[in-house]
């Protein structure tokens, strides 16, 4: 079943965006679970849960999330997304609705929530953030668990990488098959390699750091800005402490906090964003501690 539930959106402007057919394409060509979303989802949403995925998108998390699930539903407020994931899901349910108005959804109907792509992050103003939450408690059986990921306004340092294996290769092409030359050519590759990348990163870093340390968002841990991405999408940051504060506030327990890095090792000022998992309590749980 396929329903088509009138937004109610405040945010016109991104709507236009991620209504936009070319943008829809984009996000329909993702299939790709991040490390710490097939972490959190495996540890946290039991097989046989119902899932209700908010801010689907083009369906990226679709196909994973419904293998677990004995029902899913897939939420999104543009109408170009949700017709991408009928397209590729036909046997799947997906509703055109703003996740701040949930109203049409059952009470406590589900046992897992999913937001992934930081799509909380364009619920604006405050206030649709803050309803959409209290929605999902509402729409969450007891115990159920709440996924979603958000921006890092501290994120100012950009840690570069690159692949080691494609460099490993190269160096094994250029020994001609001498071990001593494949090792001597990989020391060097690496070494001009490392160098490039703390170029790469200084550069990176310095283009970040100027407008966001500027900013009062940096200095208060959180704020709206317009973000590049497809031409400039306005988002909310907000560090850990606040994200916590308030979903806290809204009558949940936090389970875990991972960074978008996983498995590296995730900094304050380097992270781009994190991934919470919260669990429902109930008002007289919540009142006890």
């Amino acid at each position: 079943m396929n329903v088509s539930i009138a937004p109610a959106t405040k945010d016109p402007a991104n709507l236009r965006i991620y209504d936009a057919q070319q943008v829809a394409a984009h996000y329909a060509a993702l299939e790709y679970l991040t490390p710490c979303e097939r972490l959190l989802f495996g540890s946290y949403i039991p097989l046989g849960s119902a899932v209700l995925d908010l801010g689907v998108g083009g369906g990226r998390t679709s196909g994973y999330l419904s293998q677990r699930a004995s029902r899913y539903l897939g939420v999104d407020y543009a109408e170009a997304m949700v017709k991408a994931c009928q397209k590729k899901f036909p046997e799947l349910e997906f509703v055109v609705a703003d996740a701040a108005h949930l109203s049409f959804l059952a009470d406590q109907s589900f046992d897992a929530v999913v937001f992934s792509f930081n799509g909380i992050d364009c619920l604006l103003p405050d206030e649709a953030r803050r309803s959409c939450l209290k929605h999902i408690h509402r729409v969450l059986k007891p115990g159920g668990v709440l996924i979603f990921s958000s921006h890092n306004p501290r994120a100012v340092v950009v840690r570069s990488g690159w692949n080691r294996y494609r460099l490993q290769q190269l160096a094994r092409r250029l020994s001609g098959g001498s071990k001593l030359l494949q090792q001597s050519s990989t020391a060097v590759l690496t070494g001009l390699r490392l160098l490039l990348a703390l170029g790469q990163s200084i550069w990176a870093t310095l283009r970040r750091s100027i407008p966001r340390l500027g900013s009062p968002m940096f200095w208060k841990g959180e704020g709206t800005r317009l973000d590049p991405a497809h031409g400039g999408v306005l988002t909310h940051y907000w560090i850990p402490d606040r994200v916590i504060a308030e979903v806290c506030g809204m009558h949940f327990r936090v389970e875990s906090v991972l960074g978008d890095d996983y498995p590296r090792q995730s900094f304050p000022y380097a992270t781009d964003w994190y991934y919470y998992v919260f669990t429902k309590c109930e008002r007289s749980e919540f009142s006890k501690n």
